[in-house]
């Protein structure tokens, strides 16, 4: 299979968000000792700078925080139009992710809407992206 999207280099710090879509789980990291979700990942905690920091399966679900379309052809094997969102989690306070909005009509995407993770596969990545669950 071919990637339709550029995929990230995977090391130590991000392996676990970008491969927990193989057992269909979203894992953010979250410190140990505070409690505080870390994201992007790295292993140092962004609020209390200990590094007890692991992977934590969180919900998946989510707000659409702000989004636009994109008509631009960014890479040759995507298709145009599409959505770029930020999605704020439910159960990962101060985590927003930049992501695609799939499996609906780009017009019919609007700030407010819940959505939850599905998750692209490519080589040995999975992307998370989300599909609307409400509107408004």
């Amino acid at each position: 299979m071919s990637a339709t999207r550029p995929l990230p280099r995977l090391g130590p710090d991000n392996r676990a968000f970008w491969t927990g879509g193989e057992v269909n789980e979203l894992r953010i990291a979250r410190c140990g000792d505070c409690g505080g979700f870390v994201h992007p990942p790295r292993p140092v905690c962004r609020h209390c700078l200990s590094y007890n920091v692991a992977p934590h399966v969180v919900a998946g679900t989510g707000v659409i925080d702000t989004f636009t379309i994109n008509y631009q052809k960014w890479h040759p094997a995507m298709e145009v139009p599409f959505v770029i969102a930020r999605v704020t989690l439910d159960d990962a306070p101060g985590v927003v992710l930049t992501t695609n909005i799939v499996g609906c009509d780009v017009d019919d995407v609007a700030i407010g809407d819940t959505v939850s993770v599905v998750f692209e596969q490519q080589d040995d990545v999975y992307i998370p992206l989300f599909e609307r669950t409400a509107s408004r």
